[in-house]
């Protein structure tokens, strides 16, 4: 288990009190109760202790349940937090045990958030500041040193650099703002032509899937598979990332 890293916020629970609740539920975890694991893993996240290491231990308890769709769903949310090997190692396990091996996931991605997820959001923005900086600090001595055209092209090249890590920074806030990921959580959900209880099933998707979420009608969203397939399904039966 990932030690648990508390940040010290007003809630419900004082930080010993948390830090007693989380050993609790990793004892509870280690003897084989696992509801009573997920039952205090579930209280912290409600009183706003939700870092990575609750989410990692909560996902974990329920891939040991067997229960995929809330094992992905929480392995998926500690995996955003944290690059932890842990968490990466449990997540590509639950994945192997999906019924849902969708193939050509990869090149369905579009780039753009392909880039959003390969990047971190706040080293490139720091990259950015101190690039940029950098850039115009060059351009106020090029225009005061007699070594102008080295200097230019030196002060051009970090401008276009950051450049560059300002539109990557665009794009994390484009991908943040327009796509919506969930998780599938029953054993299968049917998936229909249109939405409606009497549309057509073109077919069904199992828990532990990820789906993008592309619109919404009454109770039904339209989904895109990682393969490009889509169609329309209940919403009820999705939790979003």
């Amino acid at each position: 288990m990932i030690a648990l890293v508390l940040a010290l916020t007003l809630a419900q629970y004082t930080p010993q009190e948390s830090q007693a609740l989380f050993v609790e539920g990793n004892d509870a975890y280690y003897k084989g109760d696992y509801a009573g694991a997920k039952e205090r893993y579930e209280k912290l996240l409600q009183a706003g202790f939700g870092g990575p290491d609750v989410l990692f231990n909560l996902g974990t308890t329920h891939l040991a349940a067997g229960e995929l769709g809330p094992a992905i769903l929480y392995l998926e949310r500690a995996h955003r937090l944290s690059d932890d090997d842990d968490i990466g190692a449990n997540l590509a396990v639950a994945r192997q045990r999906q019924v849902d091996q969708v193939v050509g996931e990869e090149g369905s991605v579009p780039f753009t958030q392909r880039l959003a997820e390969a990047t971190d959001e706040r080293i490139v923005g720091i990259a950015f500041l101190i690039v940029w900086w950098l850039g115009f600090a060059l351009l106020w001595f090029t225009a005061r040193s007699s070594s102008r055209v080295v200097l230019g092209l030196i002060t051009a090249l970090f401008l276009v650099v950051g450049a560059g890590l300002g539109g990557t920074l665009a794009v994390h806030e484009w991908v943040q703002d327009t796509v919506i990921e969930a998780v599938v959580m029953p054993e299968a959900a049917k998936v229909r032509e249109y939405p409606g209880e009497t549309a057509k099933v073109s077919f069904e998707v199992h828990a532990g899937l990820k789906l993008r979420i592309m619109e919404t009608s009454g109770r039904y969203v339209r989904v895109r598979l990682p393969n490009a397939l889509e169609g329309w399904t209940e919403k009820e039966g999705l939790v979003s990332l």
